[in-house]
């Protein structure tokens, strides 16, 4: 497992974020997380601008918007990382489930991971058929700042895992 261990530990993660955190508390727990990890990987977080959504918008108008922030998420990819997209559709996993994927991709040589995070109308089809895979958190929507938070900590706890390491159930 030590040798696993180091493996994981030269890994790269990538999340690209539609959107900006604006709340301290939500601010304070991405440094808190990003702090943390860093004894595990290079993080690296790419917020992207977000489109302003008008009230009562008609679904192409949705769809326009969608694009665009989807033109944006294509930009910032790395082509060479493995990327996942946070979707509805996405497959659930536990948290042991979830530690077991990204070690079973580490391992097969995938030592960059991104993660996609969509804006509040969620990712565009392009952006959805380009990813690597798609990941689901819940059959409930969450405001993409928490959902960031959310994705830090179970990657947190994925590397505690993973390297044998006491972490709160």
């Amino acid at each position: 497992m030590k040798d696993i261990a180091n493996y994981m530990k030269i890994a790269k993660i990538t999340i690209i974020s539609v959107g900006k955190i604006k709340e301290a508390f939500y601010q304070d727990a991405v440094a808190e997380y990003s702090k943390r990890l860093s004894a595990y990987c290079k993080l690296e977080i790419k917020e992207l601008t977000d489109e302003k959504t008008p009230e009562g918008a008609s679904a192409e108008t949705e769809k326009l918007i969608k694009e665009k922030e989807g033109g944006r998420i294509l930009k910032a990819l790395d082509e060479k990382a493995y990327s996942l997209a946070l979707s509805i559709d996405g497959k659930k996993y536990d948290s042991p489930g979830f530690a077991g994927q990204l070690e079973k991709l580490t391992l097969s040589g995938k030592s960059h991971i991104q993660f996609i995070i969509g804006g509040s109308l969620g990712l565009s089809e392009k952006v959805l058929q380009k990813a690597d895979g798609k990941v689901s958190f819940s059959d409930m929507t969450f405001p993409h700042q928490l959902m960031r938070v959310i994705l830090l900590e179970q990657i947190y706890r994925a590397f505690r895992i993973n390297n044998n390491e006491p972490y709160h159930k």
